[in-house]
This record gives C-alpha cells, sequence and structure tokens, in this order.
C-alpha cells in the first residue's frame, strides 16, 4: 500500500474536492437526492463555495486524504452552535464554543475500508480541539447506514435530533450524531 496522509487543503485541491463529493454523492445518494441538486454539486459555484472553504483560515479546517499520488477524500470541519439538548451532564458550564462540526467528510468508496476515514476524522478532531472545541456534531442522512456505523465506531452516536432538508424534488430527513473530539488513531 502506498503512503497515506491527511493534509491541509490549498486552492489546488478544490478540483479533486468537488470531484469527490460529486461522484461519492452520485453513488451514495442517488436514491435520496434529485439529479438536478446532484449535478450542482459539479457547477461553477461549487468550485467557489469549496475555494472559500479551503481559504477561510482560523478555526475552518478543510483536510484532504492522499494515498501516494492519489486524493481519496476530505473533511470540512468549524466551530459551531452547541446543539439543543446536548451539554454532557458531566460538565454542563460548557459553553457555545466548546463545539465543533464536521461539515463534510468522504471518501471515494473504491478507497473505502482503508482507514483514509479516520485518519481524516482524528486530524479534524486534533485542529478543533486546538482551537477549544471539545465535542463534535455532524448531520448523516437518515438512510446512510455505512456513515452511521463509521461514526459509532468512533463513539459518535445520533442524539435524537433529525432535521429536514427540501431537496427541490422532496425532502431528505438527517439525523444529528454527537461525540467527544477526543479521537485517536488505533
Amino acid at each position: 500500500m502506498a503512503t497515506a496522509t491527511v493534509h491541509l487543503a490549498t486552492a489546488a485541491d478544490v478540483g479533486e474536492i468537488v470531484r469527490i463529493q460529486a461522484g461519492t454523492w452520485e453513488a451514495a445518494y442517488a436514491t435520496l437526492v434529485p439529479a438536478a441538486a446532484l449535478a450542482q454539486l459539479r457547477s461553477e459555484a461549487a468550485h467557489r463555495a469549496w475555494t472559500a472553504a479551503v481559504e477561510a483560515g482560523g478555526d475552518h479546517h478543510v483536510l484532504v486524504a492522499t494515498e501516494g499520488e492519489w486524493t481519496v477524500g476530505f473533511c470540512a470541519a468549524a466551530p459551531a452552535a452547541a446543539p439543543e439538548r446536548s451539554t454532557p451532564t458531566s460538565e454542563p458550564t460548557l459553553g457555545p464554543e466548546a463545539w465543533a462540526e464536521i461539515s463534510a467528510l468522504l471518501v471515494e468508496p473504491r478507497w473505502g475500508r482503508r482507514g483514509h476515514g479516520g485518519r481524516l476524522l482524528a486530524t479534524a478532531a486534533e485542529a478543533l480541539r486546538r482551537s477549544g472545541a471539545l465535542y463534535g456534531l455532524a448531520w448523516v442522512p437518515e438512510a446512510d447506514e455505512a456513515s452511521r456505523r463509521f461514526y459509532a465506531r468512533a463513539g459518535w452516536e445520533p442524539d435524537g435530533t433529525v432535521r429536514v432538508l427540501d431537496t427541490g424534488d422532496g425532502e431528505l430527513r438527517e439525523v444529528r450524531i454527537t461525540g467527544s473530539l477526543d479521537l485517536e488513531l488505533a
């Protein structure tokens, strides 16, 4: 196996981020998200949005995973508002600064089950902890059992909150997953 790494994304990575997001969503969510919405993932607007995310800096992190010369996945993470009903009972004084969100974490299916997702999540968690966050959250399509199992292996579980997004051709139900950012690669 070639060397696997995770690094902070640069503008040069945006094309690969767009390609991976569009291809992965087309494979995984074709029955959940309308084709017109999936097509937007390859648009010039998507390129601009990812460029802005990569260049945001500060507490905003976009990471890419590589294996050898191949870009195989990416993760976007940033501070988040404390979710309702989420205050850990062991530390009730924690404020909103203790929370961060993993807004995207995708690995191309053909590169799956090789540890890239775990490396991305652990690297993002480390960066978010340096920013002061202790807990993380992610929104996952309710029907996406693979992503839910991935987060469960990291100790993240659904907290009972569901949101419904209008896809333009129906609704997409997502569950909120929460957990500690105290993660280490095994």
